[in-house]
């Protein structure tokens, strides 16, 4: 089993940039596929990034392509998210997530473990 537990979100304006962290407990975070998944208010949650177990693949939603960033550390059981030239629109609770099958995927059905999010507001 794994426990996550984010971190670094706040308030910015527009074209700012933030740094989310996700610290794991548990074993084996690094066999975990890990992402980011966001929800806005009235809205269904949705795909951000995904980074493979061992890192060298990711994957991104396109409204977040070339402007966000996602990385881990497994010799710190962290996860990340660099934000950079945020937008209004990227206001959300930004979740991570961890996949037990180790996959990069959009999917959040592929997804075992949640955390409880952190607030993310984008001021204009």
């Amino acid at each position: 089993q794994v426990q996550l537990d984010e971190s670094g979100g706040g308030l910015v304006q527009a074209g700012g940039s933030l740094r989310l962290s996700c610290a794991a407990s548990g074993r084996s975070f690094d066999r975990y596929g890990m992402a980011w998944f966001r929800q806005a208010p009235g809205k269904e949650r949705e795909f951000v990034a995904a980074i493979s177990w061992i890192g060298r693949n990711t994957r991104y939603a396109d409204s977040v392509k070339g402007r966000f960033t996602i990385s881990r550390d497994n010799a710190k059981s962290t996860l990340y998210l660099e934000m950079n030239s945020l937008k209004p629109e990227d206001t959300a609770v930004y979740y991570c997530a961890a996949a037990g099958r180790g996959l990069v995927t959009a999917a959040s059905n592929e997804y075992d473990y949640w955390g409880q999010g952190t607030q993310v507001t984008v001021s204009s």
